[in-house]
């Protein structure tokens, strides 16, 4: 199951596509870029905002090491 939470976001098509044009510039996707821009904003009004703990990718470690 995903850490993330995830919910409907209704945008309007001129911002959507703008939004998409600085992620494709960015090489990202548009849920990461609107994820950046949020904390960039949030940062900018003092909020701080942690980063969640990454789950760990790859094969678990095997018993016999």
């Amino acid at each position: 199951m995903s850490a993330k939470k995830a919910f409907p976001l209704r945008l309007d098509p001129a911002l959507y596509e703008a939004v998409q044009r600085l992620a494709d510039a960015e090489l990202r996707s548009v849920n990461a870029e609107i994820e950046v821009l949020l904390r960039e904003a949030l940062a900018r009004r003092g909020v701080k905002v942690g980063r969640s703990a990454a789950p760990r990718r790859g094969r678990p470690p095997s018993a016999a090491s």
